[in-house]
Parts: C-alpha cells; sequence; structure tokens
C-alpha cells in the first residue's frame, strides 16, 4: 500500500504532515481496508485533507455533497454506517483505488461524520475491494475509532492554531454568506510546489512588492490571491489588472484615476485602480505588456504611495500593496529598453517563480482529478475516470500550454467520453484517444498512431520552443477560421486585444480573404 498523500486546501485544518499521518495510521491499524481517506466538510463540498491507498487522481477532487448521495447519507447518519456490496448508489471513489492495473469498483463502503467542538467537521471514510471485508466491524469498533479520530484532529488544532487558519475561516464566511464560488488553490505535492508555498507563506505577511513569473497558463493568479488572503490586507479588496488589456490612452485613468473634462469623454470623475485598491493588494497581471507612457507614473505611485490623476493638480496618497506577474523575462526588456530598469527592480523586491507544469511530476494527475470532478458535475455524468493509458499519456506530455492546456485537453476529452459511453454508465472512462493529444517530438503517422521521427528536433531554448508553439498552433487556427484573428482569439480562450498583440509579437497577420 502507498505511503499517505497529503493535498494542502483551502478547507482543510492547519495540521502538520506528521498529525494526518498518525490519524489515518490509526484508522488503517483498527480496520483492514484498501483505501482510507479524511475529507474535510466546507460549503457544502468535502475536500480530502488526507488519503491512503487512493490514487494521485483522486488528490484534487472535491466532492459536492449533494452530487455524491453515498457522502450525503454518511453525513446525516449520526454514527456512521456501511452500505451493502450490492448498494445502487455511486461509489465516489470507484476507479480511485491505488496500484490497481485497471478501473475497478469499491465493493465494501463505510464511514462516519466527524465532529470537533460540537461541530459537523468532516468525513472518516474506509473502502476495501473485496466484499465482506467488514463484516467483523462492530458499531461499537467504528465509534471507537470516530472517537479516536476526533480526539486527534482536536489536539491537533489546539497545537497548530496558525494564523493563516483564521484567514481562510474567514475567506470561506464571506464567500459562503455572499454565495460566492469558493476560490481555486494551487493543487500538487512536488517539491516544486511545496517550496513555492513555502515562499509564498514567507512573504505574504510583509508588505513587499512581490513579482509573479512564469509561462502562460501555470496559474500566477493564483499566486496572487493566495498571498493577498494570507497577508495581513486580507479583509480589504484585492483589485485586479490585466496590463496587457489595458488600451495605451486609457491606460493612465484605468490605474490613476481622472477628472471630469480631462479630456473628450471625460464626463465624471473617476477613480483609478489604485484608489479602489487604496488599504488593500494590487494585482498588476501582465505589468509587461504596460506601456512606456504609464511606466513613470507606475514607478512613483511604488515609490512613495503618491498619484495624480489627469485633469488635476492634486496628489493623492494611497496604501497599496502591489503584486505583479508576467511570463515575460522582464530583464531582457529592460536590456532591450522596452522596461524601465528602475521599475523592473520596484517590482521584483520578492521574485515567486512559478513551476510550469512538466516539473511538477504527478502534480498533472491531481489537477486532472480536479477538473474531472467540475466536468462530470457540468455534463450531468457519474463517474469521470482516467484509464491507465490515460494517466500514462497524461504523465509523457510536456504541456506547452501548463495547467489551462490540461484544463481544456480535460474539458474537451471528457465531452467526448460522455457523448461516446453515455451518462448513465456506472463509470466513464476517458482513454487516451480522447485526449487527442500526441508527444511534442513525435508525429502520427497515417493510421493515427505516433512514431518515432527520422532525426531528433534542433535544439531550442525554452522561449523559442514555446514561441514555436504558439506560432504554429495559432496559424493552424487561422486556416480553421478562415484567418479570422478574432475568431481564433475566441478559441484560445483569450481577451482579443491580448491575443493580437501576442499575434504581433510572434510575427503572424491574418490573411487577407480570398475574393470570389
Amino acid at each position: 500500500m502507498t505511503a499517505t498523500t497529503l493535498l494542502p486546501s483551502p478547507h482543510s485544518s492547519p495540521l502538520d504532515d506528521a498529525a494526518w499521518r498518525r490519524l489515518l495510521a490509526s484508522a488503517r491499524a483498527m480496520v483492514h481496508c484498501d483505501a482510507a481517506a479524511l475529507l474535510r466538510l466546507a460549503d457544502g463540498v468535502l475536500t480530502p485533507v488526507a488519503v491512503d491507498g487512493l490514487s494521485d487522481e483522486a488528490l484534487g477532487r472535491a466532492f459536492s455533497v449533494k452530487a455524491h448521495p453515498r457522502l450525503a447519507q454518511l453525513l446525516a447518519s449520526g454514527d456512521g454506517l456501511r452500505f451493502a456490496a450490492d448498494c445502487p448508489l455511486p461509489d465516489p471513489y470507484d476507479g480511485l483505488v491505488e496500484g490497481q492495473p485497471d478501473i475497478l469498483p469499491v465493493h465494501d463502503c463505510m464511514g462516519a461524520p466527524l465532529r470537533v467542538d460540537g461541530r459537523l467537521w468532516g468525513l472518516l471514510t474506509l473502502d476495501a475491494l473485496t466484499p465482506g471485508s467488514f463484516d467483523r466491524v462492530q458499531p461499537e469498533q467504528l465509534q471507537a475509532l470516530v472517537r479516536l479520530i476526533e480526539a486527534g484532529i482536536e489536539s491537533a488544532l489546539t497545537i497548530r492554531k496558525l494564523a493563516d487558519a483564521a484567514q481562510r475561516d474567514k475567506v470561506l464566511a464571506r464567500a459562503a454568506q455572499g454565495g460566492t464560488r469558493l476560490p481555486r488553490e494551487l493543487v500538487g505535492k512536488s517539491a516544486a510546489m511545496q517550496q513555492l508555498r513555502r515562499e509564498i507563506d514567507t512573504v505574504a505577511a510583509s508588505d513587499l512588492t512581490v513579482l509573479i513569473v512564469g509561462e502562460t497558463g501555470v496559474g500566477k493568479d493564483l499566486v496572487a490571491q493566495r498571498l493577498h488572503r494570507q497577508s495581513l490586507r486580507h479583509e480589504q479588496p484585492l483589485v485586479q489588472v490585466n496590463c496587457a488589456a489595458l488600451p495605451e490612452a486609457l491606460a493612465d485613468s484605468e490605474l490613476f484615476g481622472h477628472r471630469k473634462g480631462a479630456y473628450t469623454g471625460a464626463v465624471h470623475d473617476r477613480a483609478g485602480k489604485f484608489q479602489l485598491a487604496d488599504g488593500g493588494t494590487l494585482f498588476l497581471d501582465e505589468v509587461g505588456e504596460l506601456p512606456a507612457s504609464v511606466q513613470a507614473k507606475l514607478l512613483r505611485a511604488l515609490q512613495n504611495g503618491e498619484l495624480q490623476r489627469p485633469g488635476s493638480d492634486a496628489v493623492l496618497h494611497v496604501d497599496v500593496r502591489v503584486i505583479a506577474a508576467t511570463n515575460r523575462d522582464l530583464a531582457a526588456e529592460v536590456a532591450a529598453g522596452r522596461f524601465r530598469a528602475d521599475l523592473y527592480h520596484r517590482l521584483s523586491v520578492y521574485p515567486l517563480r512559478v513551476p510550469p507544469l512538466r516539473e511538477r511530476g504527478r502534480d498533472v494527475l491531481a489537477l486532472a482529478g480536479g477538473f474531472l470532478e467540475e466536468n462530470q458535475h457540468r455534463l450531468g455524468a457519474r463517474n469521470l475516470r482516467l484509464s491507465p493509458a490515460a494517466k500514462a499519456a497524461l504523465l509523457n506530455l510536456t504541456w506547452p500550454g501548463n495547467v489551462r492546456e490540461l484544463e481544456h485537453a480535460i474539458a474537451r476529452a471528457a465531452l467526448r467520453a460522455v457523448a461516446e459511453q453515455g451518462r448513465a454508465a456506472r463509470w466513464i472512462r476517458i482513454e487516451p484517444r480522447h485526449l487527442e493529444m500526441a508527444d511534442p517530438g513525435r508525429q502520427p503517422d497515417k493510421a493515427g498512431a505516433p512514431v518515432t521521427p527520422a532525426a531528433p528536433p534542433t535544439p531550442m531554448t525554452l522561449r523559442a520552443a514555446t514561441e514555436a508553439f504558439q506560432r504554429g498552433w495559432i496559424e493552424s487556427a487561422l486556416a480553421r477560421h478562415d484567418g479570422s484573428l478574432s475568431a481564433v482569439a475566441r478559441e484560445a480562450g483569450m481577451d482579443r486585444s491580448n491575443f493580437h498583440r501576442l499575434a504581433r509579437r510572434l510575427g503572424i497577420a491574418a490573411p487577407k480573404p480570398t475574393q470570389g
């Protein structure tokens, strides 16, 4: 059996890894089973905080109680219950037991709600592939196990009461009161992601300016959100600006506001993003795209907290923590004269690099599991599961589009698999053919099977390889859409002005329509 796997989550309590391992080890020592899990309940969603015997695919999943009747019955059971091996209710763990060569159903399932300080905390679930595995487990034995787990949670919570736990509780409470969607969290247990989370935790409580760097699609916005949630400004607004989407003529007004009459069309006074973020955090996404004419004003605001609105001589003072993000090499942009050196050094007081997906190992399966959970509810399907071949395919790809590319690939594969196998299937198997993704150094033969190329590809830098992929993808999409850049931008899921700017940087021009 595999070692206990842990997943940091916005719903989890701040216990250390050893505490979770001890709790699950106690459960498996008392009851023989193939898998055990502790799930934390928040806003109607059960999120695994520790699992033993479940595959990596399970780690990124968040189980909506409404969508999983077995989990709902366990939560409502009072003292816990055991399901019959032939129970018709879908099991949320079907096909997710670790170490199985193929998708197999869970046969024996039992569990019980966990309470801490008199309130419902979550669930303990125990599962076995062999029918009758729990025949000898008496209700008194299950209750003794529940008391042991609850005592462990209470003890660990008392010892490990961290400041960020209180901050997260406030975020969840505000989300529940306002009916807003809970933010996605940085998923993964790879060494690269653990290091990133440690860096975030180190700098979050300070007011240092942070520059988040990384390729497109790696989740830089999630890093910014986590920084704000764990900062001392978490009760104040987080204001986001997409610098790439700012028209150059309006960028000054968007950031700093304007006075009535400052220019044609300025019929009212307007507060800029800096004023809206006063006391909180301003997130400048794609800051490398900011027009040169605005960079000097941004530098002044960062240095002194001072800004001057167009049309006004008054100097306003703001208290704003700035977080910036870019997929560009700003040091190279400075050397090329396209970005101010003084602004670059002011922004990069504390740089954070978000690792690309290809450096995160098996995190790809945890992420895929989360996207599958979202898609199965969106499509009204039962259990969406990755076949062993599909898992291998996902692990072997280099993901130039990173997490965003993975998310879109899973959405397409889920749609194809549901259409092929039907929503009523006990589970819907995702195969490599549903993913329709080829290994980047290989070309398909006429039958569609990948073959080894005759010669290895010419070595190139990572930036050059990324741009080559983007250029090829855009040119192919332009051919499908009769040269319409706007249509290709929609297919790419990008803001139109941002996409047009990318196309120009890559030297791509839309072909002129053919005259009939």
